[in-house]
């Protein structure tokens, strides 16, 4: 997908993806007034959120690889009025662009192990640019039941996300992102914790949470070469597809959930 396409996915999901982000980061114990570092912002729809979390005296660098998502996320934070709080630069994950200690937190969401990344390297960058005591917080999506009424039909679309494909070349168990503690302790981060959040989707659901649900759906499910049947993707159109009769989502007794997992450690 182009990052045109991104983008706008980016922008349709974010209707059912803010509740719950909102309520991870206010979860998290970062100082007012503090320096911190999103890393993989795309288009800063959680650099938006911790800022306010650092107050006015606070400011936030946010980095990404794609220079046309860039575009777009310091615009949307612009016409927001936060684009003197929020830096964003582009640069690799791999060789973070910054001087030792100079961040007092980290923050990435869907990017750092999942699937981005060697972790043997990119958490080293990590905690080479936040302080002593400062804080990694690390998210991911983590799980989803959004087919009610098709669990079989989940479950083998589920075997075909593109996230696991680097698990069919390879990679190993270690590497996964809800082995986050292993390689937090490996590295020698301290205080490890680990919390789980839901996000309910429960009928009857507004059109703009419906186009997202439509988007997740794409999201997780386009389709590659794989032992998914002709007949599965017949139903995954007749269920998933917005302009659908059968849509799922516009059922008055739909339900679904999906939660992200955060993990979360102090650098001694």
């Amino acid at each position: 997908m182009n990052s045109e396409g991104v983008i706008q996915r980016l922008l349709e999901m974010d209707e059912i993806r803010s509740p719950i982000m909102k309520r991870i980061i206010d979860s998290l114990k970062i100082p007012v007034a503090s320096y911190g570092l999103d890393v993989g912002c795309g288009i800063g729809l959680q650099s938006r959120i911790l800022v306010e979390k650092v107050g006015l005296g606070g400011k936030i660098t946010s980095l990404d690889l794609n220079s046309e998502i860039l575009e777009t996320a310091a615009s949307l934070t612009t016409k927001a009025n936060l684009g003197s709080q929020i830096d964003f630069r582009q640069g690799s994950f791999t060789d973070l662009p910054f001087e030792d200690q100079k961040f007092d937190w980290i923050w990435s969401a869907d990017c750092v192990g999942y699937p981005t990344g060697d972790l043997d390297v990119v958490l080293p960058e990590l905690i080479r640019v936040v302080k002593r005591n400062g804080s990694v917080f690390i998210s991911a999506w983590s799980s989803q039941r959004i087919l009610p009424g098709y669990p079989l039909l989940e479950n083998r679309l589920n075997a075909d996300y593109s996230a696991y494909n680097p698990y069919l070349q390879g990679k190993l168990p270690e590497n996964h992102f809800l082995n986050m503690q292993y390689w937090f302790e490996k590295f020698g981060l301290e205080q490890v914790s680990v919390n789980t959040f839901s996000m309910d989707l429960q009928a009857p659901l507004t059109p703009l949470e419906q186009k997202a649900l439509a988007s997740l759906f794409e999201m997780l499910w386009e389709r590659p070469v794989s032992s998914t049947s002709s007949q599965e993707w017949k139903d995954f159109d007749r269920l998933c597809k917005l302009e659908s009769a059968e849509f799922l989502p516009a059922r008055q007794d739909y339900y679904g959930f999906f939660t992200y997992t955060l993990f979360q450690a102090v650098k001694p």
